[in-house]
């Protein structure tokens, strides 16, 4: 059997090795070299042509310039359908496989090409879904990177009987973010004296008896879900990536002091029952300095390296963000996805290692983006819990569909239950257990 291919074109740039080694290698799990026509190729390799003009093997595939280019300018597209499903980079080549250049459009999505180029920012200076080729043309919600794979797998094998093709698995991974520990406890003096100010000022009086109740020891505070978090995944085998806020008290940055005994306490639990990266705070996005404390102070108390990052609010500015903390020894971020819609806004449901188009290179921090977070549910589309979980559910037959990795984004307030989040825990522990349902053991 055989699980090596050969690539012919005229021309090899830093562009084609990237988006070719993600789908032929990483996705399909072929192993990838180059060639030109010229060259003396070994019998019996399958042969992929790619390229401009036509070509002398079967298996060709029509190319778009946009691999062949440096740098970054406005794109004109040709958008199209293929076998019902949307398509890009159309090319127009009678003995091309495809009717479109799947590895350019491919390289497009997970490159952010688009986000390097001037748009609208939302209030928060990011670029949101709307913006977005995918939400404009309607397929966000479909990870197309891994759906054109497997139609390119499937020509493939009709050409290549012998060649050997990798199955990929579907696998699930629950991420929380830790925006606040506690909605009362543990703020210290003078945030505790503001809030009731605030409480008092707006006539929120069920949230000042709450409150009274929650520092008197009567309640439990309506963000402290932690036991039934550990609880919960203990039992299923899981281990959640807890990504914590620690970072000075800012507008939009509102965690617990960060010299706070009880919170450096909880911080340090949630390693024994999964495993800890940073949320590089909202202020740290103009003070790009904070990032590099934030990361030693939550090293400190965890005593042990941090390398994974999920940017509070999704902050994401291509490529300064990426840039940022690869500098600081960060190698897997979690920020990909947007806040207004679900969907894969890289349109892949696989990780993959950021290219900055910046400078034309690879490098070697590995994105892993997600599909949904509950407050784009419950925030930004309104729907229902019920509603919420149909949602969650299609999504997750889309990522098992591909065998891609499904991630999801909740947060411990949501999934404390209480107040606005009445009702989500459960649609939480559907969610996860529908998922868990689909994983071959």
């Amino acid at each position: 059997m055989a699980n090596k291919i050969i690539i012919i074109s005229d021309r090899k740039t830093q562009r084609m090795v990237y988006i070719f080694n993600l789908i032929l290698k990483n996705i399909l799990g072929l192993q990838v070299d180059f060639a030109t026509e010229n060259d003396s190729i070994e019998a019996n390799i399958p042969i992929i042509t790619y390229g401009i003009t036509s070509s002398k093997t079967d298996f060709f595939i029509a190319a778009d310039e946009l691999l062949f280019e440096r740098g970054i300018r406005e794109l004109d597209f040709n958008f199209s359908t293929y076998k019902n499903l949307p398509c890009f980079f159309s090319t127009y080549h009678p003995k091309s496989i495809f009717p479109f250049d799947l590895f350019a459009a491919s390289f497009f999505l997970v490159s952010r090409y688009e986000e390097y180029l001037p748009f609208i920012k939302d209030l928060h200076g990011r670029f949101d879904a709307p913006q977005s080729i995918a939400f404009q043309k309607g397929f966000l919600d479909k990870p197309m990177v891994n759906i054109w794979a497997k139609e390119l797998a499937a020509k493939l094998k009709e050409h290549y009987p012998d060649i050997e093709l990798k199955t990929t698995q579907f696998k699930f991974l629950p991420t929380i973010d830790i925006d606040a520990a506690y909605a009362f406890k543990q703020k210290g003096f003078w945030r505790t004296a503001g809030g009731y100010f605030k409480d008092f000022r707006d006539r929120k009086w069920k949230d000042i008896v709450n409150r009274n109740l929650v520092l008197r020891g009567k309640k439990t505070d309506p963000f402290d879900s932690f036991d039934s978090i550990f609880s919960f995944h203990h039992k299923r085998h899981l281990k959640p990536i807890f990504f914590v806020l620690f970072a000075n008290y800012g507008t939009n940055d509102k965690n617990l002091p960060i010299n706070n005994r009880r919170f450096q306490s909880l911080v340090r639990r949630l390693m024994d029952y999964g495993d800890v990266g940073i949320h590089p705070s909202f202020t740290s996005n103009k003070q790009p300095e904070k990032v590099e404390e934030e990361i030693q102070n939550l090293s400190k108390v965890i005593h042990s390296e941090i390398f994974r990052s999920r940017q509070h609010f999704l902050m994401l500015s291509f490529p300064e963000t990426y840039k940022r903390i690869i500098d600081l020894g960060i190698t897997e971020d979690y920020t990909m996805g947007f806040a207004s819609c679900p969907g894969f806004r890289a349109g892949i449901a696989t990780p993959f290692y950021f290219y900055n188009l910046e400078y034309e290179m690879v490098t070697h921090l590995r994105i892993f983006p997600f599909a949904y977070m509950e407050g784009t549910l419950k925030d930004y589309q309104k729907l229902e819990p019920d509603e919420a979980l149909k949602i969650i559910k299609k999504l997750t037959d889309t990522v098992f569909s591909v065998g891609g990795l499904m991630i999801s984004l909740w947060h411990n307030e949501s999934l404390g239950g209480q107040n606005r989040w009445e009702g989500w825990p459960e649609i939480y522990e559907q969610a996860v257990d529908y998922a868990l349902e689909k994983i071959d053991f």
